[in-house]
């Protein structure tokens, strides 16, 4: 129930913001260098967040989080309801945060996209390591669902 401005400087308040007030020229500021590098399509930054598209509501929750400069990003399901073409953007936005030296860990149920997008493929079953796939590239679907189920 927040533009795309206010959600996108929620988690850098303490950046953003002198002596409790948000400067919202900076956090507009800041948000314009992603609406343009992640090339987030939104009418003004007022727009209210919940109105944009799978795709773009993901380009801004990793804007919030990039402009914390995290070293680790966790993306949970990042494709998951998005269409082709946004599911593109955000593999490649993916790897350009790794070509910078940012760890990426991504949790997915897609198979094609583990095997596509991972150097190191960790399987989970019921809470614990059922096994680790170093070599990605000679790994199939089925050895990652061996793992799985096993």
């Amino acid at each position: 129930m927040q533009s795309v401005r206010e959600n996108f400087g929620l988690p850098s308040l303490p950046l953003l913001s002198r002596f409790g007030f948000v400067r919202r020229r900076v956090e507009r500021d800041h948000f314009a260098h992603y609406i343009e590098s992640l090339r987030i399509k939104i009418p003004h930054q007022e727009q209210m967040a919940k109105n944009l598209s799978g795709g773009n509501q993901q380009k801004v929750v990793l804007a919030k989080w990039l402009e914390r400069d995290c070293d680790v990003i966790l993306f949970d399901e990042p494709t998951r309801g998005i269409d082709v073409g946004a599911k593109y953007e955000i593999y490649l936005l993916m790897n350009e945060l790794a070509a910078r030296g940012k760890a990426i860990v991504m949790v997915s149920s897609e198979l094609p996209a583990i095997l596509g997008m991972s150097d190191r493929i960790i399987v989970l079953r019921e809470g614990k390591i059922a096994g680790e796939i170093t070599d990605v590239a000679k790994a199939s679907q089925q050895d990652v669902m061996h793992l799985a189920v096993q």
